[in-house]
């Protein structure tokens, strides 16, 4: 054998190896498991506010590694509170979810929202969360009690200014003419 050819042997080897080792890489991640079969899964919404039962929304994204790296625990989180509390997932990449992304503030990836069972906003939580503070959060959920690891959520203070602007007006002298 020629060396061209060896080199030609060699490299259709390894692209043999690495496309068996992608294809059983994505298998080990479980159906279930994965962000998108849990999208796939996921309660809408309007549902999911609406039917007396505690809910917590996940705002996400396909290409949040700590969105991808949180499926697994969800998975089983899921799978246990099923029967007592809705899952919904919403991509921040999609512009139908700006309203709810807008009305909960959502800057950073993951962001939960835990709504009670009337559909009330009551906490949130922002980033990574390891299973046992999630499960704890859900927990308490589902008791309707304070939830031990999560932001609370209230009611803000509508702001009415007491000044108007004028077409005349100066920005510089907050409304002293």
């Amino acid at each position: 054998m020629t060396g061209e050819k060896i080199r030609n042997l060699v490299i259709a080897l390894i692209a043999i190896v690495l496309s068996t080792a992608i294809y059983f890489g994505f298998q080990t991640q479980g159906a279930a498991t994965s962000l998108e079969a849990q999208v796939k899964q996921a309660m809408p919404i309007e549902v999911a506010l609406a039917n007396g039962k505690p809910t917590l929304t996940e705002f996400y994204a396909n290409w949040c590694g700590s969105c991808q790296a949180m499926a697994k625990d969800l998975a089983l989180i899921k799978q246990k509170y099923a029967q007592s509390v809705n899952f919904v997932m919403l991509n921040v990449d999609n512009n139908k979810w700006l309203p709810e992304v807008l009305k909960y503030r959502v800057d950073g990836i993951p962001h939960f929202v835990f709504f009670d069972a009337t559909g009330t906003a009551i906490a949130q939580a922002i980033g990574e969360q390891p299973l046992p503070i999630l499960e704890a959060n859900l927990l308490a959920l589902v008791q309707n009690t304070d939830l031990p690891y999560a932001n609370r959520t209230g009611q803000t203070s509508l702001f009415e200014p007491k000044v108007t602007a004028t077409e005349n007006s100066d920005p510089r002298r907050h409304g002293v003419n």
